[in-house]
């Protein structure tokens, strides 16, 4: 089922996310998932990139500065597609506005797919899992991020209010779509359990290579021993990938 996600299409919405995202050592991201991204990845020399929700692309622009051959990034927002371009300008990039239910290339066109904190969004993901696997080359990889299902099962209207310590986790078992406000408007995140993730890689064909939780890295906090203390708390990110043999 192809679902329409516009949410980062409302300025607003658009100008704060991006903001929160590069506001260092206050972003999540930055001192969890995106190290945990790049120790998974390793060397990406010579290979063919695929990103899934790619976002602005900013990913997409250290790639290829890491020596990727190719990255193809596609995502639902017009927003991020239009920043998206403009990151890559001059590059060996290619941008795409389409949804990533409609991911399809044929055998070989990839050695790796990536997928960073986008697949929430899917209501479906074992066919998307299913793409990526026909159309990587034998050995190829996926690392895909998402949500942590602590925070998906997270019922967000019960926060007091101010800066999280805590978070209440209820109906972690109930499968399916969550609607929660986030940078004053309405998102929809679909809960999965971690289970429902590996076994999901699995049903597509892949082995399992890593499982992350992105705990927080202390060397990017400076002297704010609090802030690293809030974010010992809780897991924000799941990361998965995996290796199909094809």
């Amino acid at each position: 089922m192809r679902v329409s996600n516009n949410f980062y299409d409302d300025p607003r919405v658009f100008e704060e996310y991006e903001g929160h995202r590069l506001s260092g050592v206050s972003s999540p991201g930055y001192v969890m998932e995106e190290p945990a991204l790049w120790e998974e990845l390793g060397s990406v020399a010579g290979q063919r990139v695929a990103d899934l929700g790619c976002g602005d692309a900013a990913i997409g622009a250290a790639l290829l500065d890491a020596g990727c051959a190719s990255y193809y990034g596609m995502d639902t927002s017009v927003a991020m597609v239009t920043a998206a371009q403009t990151t890559l300008r001059g590059r060996q990039g290619r941008i795409e506005h389409a949804h990533i239910e409609s991911f399809a290339f044929p055998p070989d066109s990839f050695n790796l797919i990536i997928s960073r904190l986008a697949l929430h969004y899917v209501d479906d993901i074992e066919p998307v899992l299913q793409a990526c696997g026909d159309c990587l080359t034998p050995g190829g990889r996926i690392i895909f991020t998402v949500a942590h299902p602590v925070i998906t099962s997270h019922h967000e209207q019960d926060d007091p209010g101010g800066q999280r310590t805590s978070r209440l986790v209820d109906d972690y078992f109930v499968r399916g779509p969550r609607h929660r406000p986030w940078f004053g408007q309405t998102v929809t995140w679909h809960h999965r359990t971690i289970e429902d993730y590996v076994s999901a890689l699995a049903g597509a064909g892949f082995t399992l290579t890593a499982l992350r939780e992105c705990p927080p890295r202390r060397s990017l906090f400076g002297h704010d021993d609090a802030e690293f203390a809030r974010r010992l708390r809780t897991p924000l990110f799941l990361l998965l990938s995996g290796c199909h043999p094809r």
